[in-house]
């Protein structure tokens, strides 16, 4: 029996990383002896090869290399399909470029196989679409507006939804979607799946707090630098990102005299991510928006306390005193109390409880393992 095969659109993949991205990869590794999958992404950048295989998915690049490959693919990326055969389910990835190409998709191979002999079933290809924004609603609005109506389509022609969190599944309904919505989150790789690389370690007696963030607003990254004045010297911030707000925050830290205790670590290898999670006393980011955050669920996997805002998917895994603790979101000051609390040796028996809770959590709801077979029931109901 030949395998069933998975058109994906997606505006980005690798080398672009995001979390969107990595569970892509994740879930295909995972599921590559029942499906063959193939992407249509934007090209964006010229230095990447129109096509080549990434793992077990046959990249397809659509464009010549600019930023307005992504208009291109959510124009032309169905016509691209069209030329690599049928397929049986049509994946778009967010309710973005990629959404938007997997709905033309959907909407103009019918329209161009109307009148033709065609397959029942290859006519009915059913689009599925997964959310993964992680913006607040109001910016994902202010980026969509002038195209609103064709964005609400995305919603209301998918057959089937899968969001990475209950925040992100009650946004699909209340964007018109009239399908069935699962909640199937993104997951992590357990310890013995990955293999780091060694990094230098603090000298003793220094607490590191770790923020795998990257420099954008939502992130709260200000709030969390000013909460360093409220702490011990000995306390060091370790920010692990690069993003468009570095220049805004190095002066910050400079202003705020606290370049010996704030380390903007910029991009890291993903190899080396997990060592700075190993050497972390506790992991903080203190998001204004978040539809679910990978790097919460890592950070706890790496057995490592975790301080978080009540936002967004956060909210789906993280209970305070639980499994973490919540800071109020634009309160440095709450923030560094709680940092404080975490830490505090007198509190050191109810974190270690807290920690091993939120590692179990992980290997019972949160494994790519669970996710895949997840997905894979959606495959095959959809």
């Amino acid at each position: 029996m030949s395998k069933r095969r998975i058109l994906i659109f997606s505006t980005a993949y690798a080398p672009f990383v995001g979390g969107a991205e990595i569970a892509v990869r994740e879930i295909t590794d995972r599921l590559s002896n029942e499906f063959d999958f193939v992407l249509v992404t934007a090209r964006i950048n010229q230095a990447l090869s129109a096509r080549e295989k990434i793992g077990v998915v046959e990249v397809i690049r659509v464009g010549n290399g600019t930023w307005f490959d992504k208009i291109n693919l959510w124009w032309n990326g169905w016509k691209v399909a069209e030329e690599n055969g049928q397929f049986d389910v049509v994946w778009g990835i967010m309710a973005s470029y990629g959404g938007l190409a997997a709905l033309r998709y959907k909407t103009l191979r019918l329209r161009s196989l109307r009148g033709d002999s065609v397959d029942p079933v290859q006519e009915k290809i059913p689009f599925l679409l997964t959310l993964q924004e992680g913006d607040s609603l109001s910016r994902i609005y202010s980026r969509a507006f002038f195209i609103w109506p064709w964005f609400k389509q995305i919603f209301r022609k998918a057959d089937r939804i899968q969001a990475i969190s209950n925040y992100l599944a009650v946004w699909a309904k209340k964007m018109g979607a009239t399908c069935l919505v699962d909640v199937v989150p993104n997951g992590v790789a357990l310890a013995d799946e990955k293999i780091f690389l060694p990094v230098k370690k603090f000298n003793s007696g220094k607490k590191l707090i770790l923020s795998v963030s990257r420099l954008v607003e939502k992130n709260g990254l200000e709030y969390l630098i000013r909460a360093m004045i409220d702490l011990p010297e000995s306390y060091i911030l370790e920010i692990v990102g690069e993003g468009k707000l570095r220049p805004r925050l190095e002066k910050m830290i400079k202003d705020l005299e606290l370049s010996e205790r704030v380390i903007l670590r910029g991009e890291v290898p993903y190899q080396e991510v997990g060592d700075y999670y190993a050497r972390a006393d506790v992991f903080v980011r203190p998001s204004l928006s978040e539809g679910l955050g990978n790097v919460f669920l890592e950070a706890m996997q790496k057995n490592v306390p975790v301080i978080a805002t009540p936002v967004g998917g956060i909210v789906d895994f993280l209970e305070e005193g639980k499994t973490g603790w919540f800071c109020q979101a634009r309160d440095s000051r709450d923030i560094a109390k709680k940092i404080e609390y975490v830490l505090a040796e007198k509190n050191a028996e109810e974190v270690e409880q807290v920690k091993a809770r939120a590692k179990q959590m992980i290997s019972e709801k949160f494994t790519w393992e669970i996710v895949a077979k997840q997905m894979k029931h959606i495959f095959d109901n959809i």
